[in-house]
């Protein structure tokens, strides 16, 4: 894995966490509207998010099928918040309530996992020669699989400030 990719996804995790660190149990579980979800839940899907896309890039390497390799400005589709995008069920977050330090530990769990997987992959450059299809994205090479994981979080933590703003919590 790259630098920079390692560089964004460590970045990009500091950054969530210093956004729910300092949040009561109460304010990480609250919705501003039934129609969203909590900053909780955010976190959960996104841990999810990290789980799901080990097994995605798992099945890509076994599958010899799979090898569209046509790059796509996934950035532009997932830092577009305007675009509202439907989590499939698999990565569709628990309704019942985290505590903060309990959500963190997922996080970094998810994490380390993630991590010692892709340490597995003795070749990285056999990531950009096959292809998974991604939910919202479609045929994905698996090397941006790892990229999607660092700007799906982007998106999920102005969500998470948004929904701080909508509770109005004062940190």
């Amino acid at each position: 894995m790259n630098k920079l990719v390692n560089d964004n996804l460590s970045e990009t995790r500091n950054n969530l966490v210093k956004e729910i660190t300092i949040l009561s149990d109460t304010e990480l579980n609250s919705k501003p509207d039934m129609d969203m979800w909590s900053i909780a839940q955010v976190c959960h899907h996104l841990v999810l998010v990290e789980e799901a896309t080990i097994k995605a890039i798992v099945w890509g390497l076994k599958d010899n099928d799979r090898t569209s390799t046509e790059r796509k400005n996934i950035h532009l589709t997932l830092l577009d918040r305007t675009k509202k995008i439907k989590a499939p069920k698999i990565v569709e977050p628990d309704v019942a309530p985290f505590e903060v330090q309990q959500i963190i530990d997922l996080l970094n769990d998810s994490r380390k996992k993630l991590l010692a997987f892709l340490n597995t992959i003795e070749d990285k450059a056999i990531l950009e020669g096959k292809s998974v299809k991604h939910p919202a994205l479609g045929e994905l090479p698996l090397d941006q699989w790892i990229e999607q994981i660092y700007l799906h979080e982007q998106r999920h933590i102005d969500q998470i400030k948004e929904i701080k703003l909508l509770l109005e919590v004062k940190h």
